[in-house]
């Protein structure tokens, strides 16, 4: 082994050739070494000993920097410099490396630096069995004809292993091999195909299906295999006809459904495949009208509505559905579709009968029209409701059959409704109902019955008082509804008396026009308003009238001058009122009140000062009456005021009263003595008014709990008496007769009798209570007996029953109605009332179906001429010809058509118009007119049926003139081709007969029946067909009749022969060849490809298939499955691959194929750019770098071969960078220059490569360069000096600014720090006042800072880089402190304590303008937070002293009276202008007075109890008058009862009835044994006696439970429920309990 190259160079002559090509290659590269590995070897596994195989030493390897270089992304084998070898990096694949390709290897370089050595080195993968054939699918799914001959090949896809060599395919199994062979093909690029081919026949019948499996093997060892499975459907030949899922399908359609209605879906299964299996559907052989009806999808085989279906024509129609395939074969499937009945037709009416006018007086039940109604429809559809609108008083009945009376339901009145517009709506019972309507206007003529009225019932007048006698009041009317001479109205006052006058003697009414007048003049103070009324009667026999009520309001008028209430005035004047001198301006000195008996605006008054002693002083408000002064009371002032006020009302025109006022101005009474007379004085009396106040409040009290006391003992011994009273020794029997009557008649009271029961005295002591009878019995009759019953007991509350407030009576009424009825025999009907109804109505329908009962029926001829006798009506029905003229005989039909017409004069039938039965029935049969022959006076009904009979008249015919049929040439004999049938519209002899067929060659028919009884002919194939002797057929279908003279129709049938799938496809040539350039665009033809079929239609159609190719190949190339054109479908790669073979398959419609082979090959083209791969490079390089200094180390390859792979590199741009070429295809990129990080931080060096091709091709690679940074520039402050505020009173710790220094440097060397150098301030450092956040610059305040103390700080900060050496710089920074508003104003003056002392005294005799003291404070604070103002908060007399807003100057405003006083509080507030103001708050005490002593009395504090004493009067007063109205109240309520109570008894005490204090209980005798057997109604009535009891009205007084012994005569159980008479309430509303 030689140490520059091969470490697996064998001996002897390869050794030779090795150290050749060695020395060859050491030109361009300085050594190589080869060496081979298995694939998948673990990381770390040893390759080969580099540095011992390039002679090199590990310590160059280590100072040289040996690493490898690799072209792709991945790197497979490391290199260990420490040992210099190569070892395993990450698993290697052989396979995933380089595919089929053999050898396989990978190759890299070593380079080393200082000087650089390159050295390549290849290693070669050995392959290793790990891989197991694969085919592209796991399952192959063929389809083969079963009439595909032997040998038909077959082509399948090939396995894949991805092993080479030995590890390759070697061999294919197929298993198993019955029917099928295997042929292993080789290919010219050295692969192999597989082929199938088939050595036996396949027979569909025995197997459809065929499964197997192919195996493919490899030789390496382990043995590895793969397989896949193939599916083989061996396709049907055209041999079976379709089959219908079921042979007859039902379906049901309503009538009128909308075409398209889907009625039902066939379907038919056709056991082959593909085209042949394909169903399609027609309707065959049915009536003409069915195919007009109906139509069928030719795909899917669903029924559809195409026409109008008609219930009421035909109720079932059947189809014969064809279903064929595309071979010739046929089946047929019957369709029977009944038609639902829908509600389609809408009632009929017609007016037989009607009275256009009737009287209001007609008694209900009056009829006034007779109508006739008929549906065409049936069952529910055709039975109708006929009714009218509610909103009249009419109601329709139903009389006979189709026929229904209008009568009257209740009374009619003309005035309420003059005409009735009657609807009569008529409608079926379908879903939904259809309805039809008919409007008659009935008019009613009118009766006098009603009378006038007027047009208010009460009316309302104003009249003005003093008016002159005759004046017009107004005029009222009334109207009346009736006409002519019942309508004329005249008035009438009714007498009566107003306040002991005739009302005549005050109003008159006219009695035509009724204009009420006014009699004498109205005086409002006399009589305000008064009613009377006013009668219209009309001039109707009787007269009829009505009455209104007419209220006349007196409006009054100013005739009353007001009146003054105070101050009262008497002979002489006396004081009113004292005015103190001290009285300001609006004292209110007192309040004239008068009043004018007048109302409305008369009684509005106004005040007004007429005469006064000082005009100047008083005034009166205009509308209150209030005197009040007008300016400031002076010493000046006369002590006698006297005042003239005059009160005027508002009338038109006013009136007016005058009243004196005197009034005293001074300050205490004895000085109003001097001016006036002596008056009494009420001293006394208020000195003991508390006295009498709280005497009169005692007596009250002790009055009001006496009168409580007593009521309450009262009740007590009241309810001890009722206790005493409650157990009376009278007998009380509880005793309610029950509802029963004899209904036999037989007993001793055959009739109802009511009884009375009145109640003792003593039942003032019980309740009566009226409710449910205590049991609740059965009546049943016995014919039997003479007297048994057992009862019957009504749930309804006898409180249902009215009667007088405190008695009912029960009472059940029994009847029975007994009819007859002649033609029946006699009935009796026993009935209560509840069923009287139905009975009555049952016995109405007996007679009307005894009315009707007579049909006749007749037959005639269809086609028969107009005016043939039909039959002899009037002798059949044993009718005279003269009552059919004089009942008005008609035919009434249910449609407008005549058909049978009657002779009224002959009492015969004749036809009317030609009947056509096949128009009139259709297929109906037998075929009939049904009609009613009506007559009247009396009403008579007859039905009539009159029968169609058939003839001959119609052939029949089929629905189609020509059929085309199709069958393949392959169907057996008896296969059914088709079904047709003919229609002919007679019935019986004269319909459809049979069919036959000519010529009978090939086909023959049967002659089949539908359930419906229709006759259609199915077609079926007797002998085998041969296309190629006859391939058309026409064969002749006759229907024919049984009629005479016999009818017959004919039907041409076109039969088809088609040819069957018997050839496979065949290509032109057996191989083909073509060429392409590499990398043509998509869509480049490449090669068309062409094979023929001899078959026909589809079986000769031919597709084109890929067989056994590679997937790589599929995604290059497109196969146009019709046409066979091969074109470019990827991008073609000479490189890659420089031939390709296809395997085409073509294959009809069948399933028989052929194969054949496409040689495709590559030419090649310049198509491939240099590559330029960084086999070294340093991302940055250091500023200071010297020039020349090594960048990067680039390898350059171009994979075209000549000129096209030579390859010229350089460098673009303006950059101090140049390139070298070291070694062959490898450059070194180099520094040209200095560098400079600032300048220039970073290169975008692109590198250009660039061959020698035509055109020649380049590729461009661009490195970015970074040039790192050294420490060479200090941080840089944007400012040398800083400025920033901050508030005081700041939180510790707030940011207060933020410095920033830049450095021009990067990373770490252009980190900057901020420090804070030390200093200090008023003896402390610095950082206990500010510290810098080393990171941010950010300055922060350590503590909190007051503005009061500290206002500006000096600081410096410097910024310092993270470099080594470190580079900083230095900046300042001031801090100016600003000031808060955080200290409030500090008062100096006055000097405020724990009590208000005097501050300052004022002399009486101060001027205006007087400065009384100044207040003076002060505030810390600075700025505009320090300015001070002065504001007057509260003082006792606002109007005396103002505050300089600025100085703080207390000075009076005005001059100082003797009125002012002494003591004078004022409360100053001082404020300061910050943002939020803060302020102070001082009171000064000033004294207004002349000398000191003056003031001591005034400030001296002493208790007072004024305030109490002036409240004690009034809560006095308040208790007093509580109390006082409590005792009141309850007198006033204790007598009122009294008084109630007397006149009740008064009224009802004193009675003269019978006193029975019997009850006798709701029981009867059920056996029969009693005096009274029968059943007997009481009323219970209650005593005048009774009122000292309340009636309650509930259930029963008692519950009792009757148990009945039949064995017994009379014996009962009694249960009676108890109650505590203390539940009830007590009188006045009091309600007693009853029991015993």
């Amino acid at each position: 082994m030689m140490d520059c190259t091969w470490i697996t160079a064998r001996r002897g002559r390869w050794q030779t050739l090795f150290v050749i090509l060695c020395l060859f290659k050491l030109s361009s590269v300085a050594g190589q070494a080869r060496y081979s590995v298995p694939e998948e070897q673990a990381e770390g596994s040893f390759v080969g000993n580099i540095a011992r195989d390039l002679g090199l030493d590990v310590a160059r390897l280590i100072s040289g920097k040996a690493r490898i270089i690799t072209k792709g992304s991945r790197q497979y084998v490391d290199l260990n410099r420490d040992k210099g070898t190569l070892v395993i990096k990450e698993r290697i694949d052989r396979e995933e490396l380089c595919g089929k390709t053999t050898p396989c290897s990978f190759s890299f370089e070593v380079i080393l630096e200082n000087p650089i050595q390159l050295y390549r080195v290849t290693v070669e993968v050995i392959d290793i069995n790990d891989n197991s054939p694969s085919f592209p699918k796991d399952e192959i799914n063929l389809k083969i004809v079963e009439s595909v001959p032997s040998g038909t090949r077959f082509s399948l896809e090939s396995a894949d292993d991805p092993d080479v060599g030995i590890n390759d395919i070697q061999k294919y199994t197929l298993k198993p091999s019955d029917n099928f062979k295997l042929e292993v093909q080789s290919q010219p690029d050295g692969g192999n195909f597989v082929e199938m081919i088939l050595q036996n026949p396949l027979d569909r019948e025995k197997e459809e299906t065929h499964t197997l499996v192919l195996i493919a093997s490899d030789g390496g060892e382990p043995h590895r295999s793969g397989t896949v499975r193939i599916h083989i459907t061996v396709l049907d030949a055209n041999d079976n006809a379709p089959v219908c899922s079921q042979p007859v399908y039902k379906a049901d359609v309503k009538e009128n459904s909308p075409e398209g209605t889907v009625v039902t879906t066939v379907s038919a299964n056709d056991a082959d495949k593909g085209h042949y299996g394909e169903v399609t559907y027609s309707i065959a052989h049915v009536a003409r009208e069915s195919k007009q009806l109906f139509e069928v999808n030719i795909k899917t085989g669903k029924i559809t509505v195409a026409g109008k279906l008609d219930y009421e024509k035909s109720k079932t129609y059947q189809l014969n559905v064809q279903a064929s395939d595309h071979g010739g074969f046929t089946d047929t499937c019957k369709v029977i579709i009944q038609i639902l009945d829908e509600n389609d037709n809408v009632p009929t009416i017609q007016l037989m009968s009607f009275s256009n006018s009737i009287s209001e007086d007609s008694p209900p039940g009056t009829t006034i029209a007779v109508v006739n109604v008929d549906d065409e429809d049936s069952d529910g559809n055709g039975v109708v409701k006929c009714s009218i609108n509610s909103d009249v008083p009419f109601k329709i009945e139903s009389s006979l059959t189709g026929y229904y009376t209008i009568i009257t339901e209740d009374f009619l009145d003309r005035e309420s409704v003059s005409e009735y517009n009657i609807t009569i709506t008529v409608s079926d019972q379908g879903s939904p109902p259809l309805s039809s309507s008919k409007n008659i206007n009935v008019k009613v003529s009118d009766v006098n019955d009603s009378p006038p009225k007027f047009d208010q019932s009460e009316y309302s007048k104003t009249v003005p008082e003093n008016n002159s006698p005759g004046f017009s009041v107004f005029t009222l009317s009334a109207s009346d509804a009736d006409w002519g001479q019942n309508a004329r109205v005249s008035y009438f006052v009714e007498e009566k008396e107003i306040n002991g006058v005739a009302v005549s003697s005050l109003v008159s009414v006219n009695s035509e026009s009724g204009v009420i007048h006014a009699v004498r003049s109205f005086d409002y103070e006399q009589i305000k308003w008064f009613e009377f009324n006013v009668t219209a009667r009309d001039a109707g026999s009787p007269p009829l009238s009505s009455v209104a009520t007419v209220r006349i309001m007196i409006q009054d008028q100013n005739d009353n001058p007001p009146q003054v209430l105070y101050p009262v005035q008497t002979g002489g004047s006396l004081v009113a009122e004292m005015v103190p001198r001290s009285a300001d301006v609006g004292y209110l000195v007192t309040k004239v009140v008068a009043v004018d008996v007048d109302s409305g605006q008369n009684a509005w008054l106004s005040y007004k000062l007429q005469k006064a002693t000082d005009r100047a002083l008083f005034e009166v408000g205009l509308q209150n009456g209030e005197i009040r002064t007008i300016r400031q009371v002076t010493d000046k002032d006369a002590v006698k005021q006297r005042l003239t006020v005059i009160v005027e009302d508002n009338g038109q025109p006013s009136r007016s009263a005058t009243v004196i006022v005197n009034v005293a101005v001074a300050d205490s009474f004895p000085e109003v003595l001097s001016e006036f007379t002596d008056f009494p004085h009420d001293k006394e009396y208020n000195d003991n008014l508390t006295f009498y106040l709280v005497l009169a409040l005692a007596v009250v009290s002790f009055l009001f709990i006496t009168c409580l006391v007593v009521i309450i003992s009262v009740k007590i011994y009241r309810w001890r008496q009722s206790r005493i009273l409650y157990h009376s020794n009278l007998p009380v029997i509880p005793y309610y007769p029950p509802r029963y009557s004899d209904t036999l008649g037989t007993g001793t009271l055959p009739h109802v009798y009511n009884y009375e029961v009145c109640r003792t005295t003593d039942s003032r002591k019980s309740d009566c209570k009226f409710g449910r009878a205590g049991s609740q019995n059965v009546l049943i009759m016995d014919p039997s007996s003479t007297g048994t019953m057992q009862r019957i007991q009504s749930e309804k509350s006898i409180l249902d029953e009215p009667d007088s407030p405190l008695e009912a009576g029960l009472s059940a009424t029994y009847f029975y109605v007994e009819s007859f009825v002649d033609c029946f025999g006699n009935m009796l009907f026993f009935s209560n009332e509840a069923t009287m109804k139905w009975q009555v109505r049952a016995f109405i329908l007996v007679f009307l179906i005894a009315a009707a009962v007579c049909q006749i029926r007749y037959s005639v001829p269809e086609e028969m001429r107009k005016g043939s006798f039909v039959g002899n009506v009037a002798e059949d029905l044993g009718i005279d010809a003269k009552r059919l003229l004089s009942g008005g005989a008609r035919i009434v039909s249910g449609d407008s058509s005549e058909y049978i017409r009657l002779d009224a004069d002959k009492g015969i039938l004749v036809v009317g118009e030609r009947i056509d039965r096949e128009q009139l029935c259709g297929q109906t049969s037998p075929c009939s007119l049904n009609f009613e022959m009506i007559m009247t006076n009396p009403m008579q009904l007859h039905s009539i049926v009159v029968e169609v009979l058939d003839v001959n008249d119609n052939a029949p015919v089929f629905h189609e003139k020509e059929v085309h049929v199709e069958i393949v040439e392959s169907a057996l004999p008896g296969t059914e081709i088709l079904q047709e049938s003919a229609t002919d519209p007679d019935v019986g002899i004269n319909a459809l007969h049979g069919y036959t067929l000519h010529p009978t060659t090939h086909f023959n028919i049967k002659v089949l029946s539908s359930p419906n009884g229709n006759k259609y002919a199915q077609l079926y194939l007797s002998n085998a067909l041969d296309r190629e002797k006859e391939e058309k057929l026409l064969l002749t279908l006759t229907a024919v009749d049984g009629g005479e003279p016999q009818r017959s129709g004919t039907l041409k049938i076109h039969v088809t022969v088609r040819d069957t799938n018997d050839n496979a496809p065949v290509f032109t040539q057996s191989n083909f060849k073509a060429s392409v350039k590499e990398n043509v665009p998509k869509g480049t033809l490449v090669v068309s490809l062409s094979a023929t079929d001899a078959d026909e239609g589809m079986n000769g159609r031919v597709t084109y298939h890929f067989n056994r190719m590679s997937s790589n190949v599929a995604e290059l190339f497109h196969l146009d499955e019709n046409s066979g054109e091969l074109t470019v479908n990827g991008v073609i790669d000479y490189e890659e691959n420089k031939i390709y073979e296809i395997g085409v398959q073509a294959k009809d419609q069948g399933g028989q194929s052929t194969s054949t082979k496409v040689i495709i090959e590559v030419t090649d083209v310049n198509d491939n750019a240099p590559v330029i791969t960084l086999t070294s490079f340093s991302h940055a390089i250091a500023e200071d770098s010297p020039t020349g200094t090594t960048v990067a180390i680039i390898n350059v390859k171009d994979l075209d071969s000549g000129k096209n792979g030579k390859v010229d590199c350089s460098v673009n741009g303006n950059v101090p960078f140049a390139i070298h070429s070291s070694l062959k295809n490898y450059y070194t990129l180099v520094t040209n220059g200095v560098l400079d990080r600032e300048r220039n931080p970073d290169y975008n060096i692109t590198f250009t490569a660039m061959d020698e091709g035509s055109p020649p091709l380049s590729t461009n690679k661009t490195i970015t360069l970074r040039v790192s940074d050294v420490n060479d520039n200090a941080p840089i402050f944007e400012h040398s000096y800083y400025e920033a505020n901050i508030m005081e009173n700041n939180s510790p710790g707030l940011s207060v600014f933020s410095v920033k220094a830049h450095d021009s440097d990067s990373g770490q060397n252009a980190r900057v720090s901020y420090l804070l150098i030390d200093t200090e301030l008023n003896g402390n450092p610095i950082s206990s006042y500010i510290s810098v956040n080393a990171e941010s610059g950010v300055i922060q305040a350590v503590r909190s800072f007051d503005f009061e103390q500290i206002k500006t700080l000096n600081i410096l900060v410097k910024g310092q880089d993270g470099g080594s050496p470190p580079l900083s710089s230095n900046t300042t920074v001031k801090l100016n402190i600003q000031d808060q508003n955080d200290n409030p104003p500090q008062v100096l003056y006055p000097v405020q304590t724990g009590g208000s002392l005097v501050a300052e005294m004022v002399p009486r005799s101060a001027d205006v303008g007087y400065l009384v003291t100044k207040v003076v404070a002060v505030d810390v604070d600075s700025g505009q937070n320090a300015w001070l103002s002065y504001k007057l908060q509260k003082a006792t007399d606002r109007a005396l002293f103002e505050v300089g807003l600025q100085n703080g100057e207390i000075r009076t405003i005005r001059q100082v009276t003797d009125k002012d006083a002494v003591k004078q509080r004022l409360t100053v507030i001082v404020e300061d202008n910050g943002q939020p103001s803060r302020s102070a708050t001082v009171i000064v005490n000033v004294a207004v007075a002349d000398s000191f002593p003056e003031v001591l009395s005034e400030f001296t504090d002493f208790p007072h109890d004024k305030e109490y004493n002036d409240n004690l009067t009034f809560y006095l007063v308040l208790a007093l008058a509580v109390v006082s109205f409590l005792f009141i109240t309850c007198l006033v309520v204790i007598i009122s009862v009294k008084i109630y109570r007397w006149r009740q008894s008064r009224i009802l005490y004193h009675s003269n009835l019978p006193v029975i204090p019997y009850y006798p209980p709701r029981y009867s005798d059920t056996l029969g044994t009693g005096t009274l057997p029968h059943v007997y109604n009481y009323e219970v009535c209650r005593t005048t006696d009774s009122r000292k009891s309340d009636c309650k009205f509930g259930r029963a007084g008692s519950q009792n439970v009757l148990i009945m012994d039949p064995s017994s005569t009379g014996t009962m159980q009694r249960i009676q429920s108890e109650k505590s008479i203390l539940d009830e309430p007590d009188s006045p509303l009091e309600v007693r309990h009853l029991t015993h």
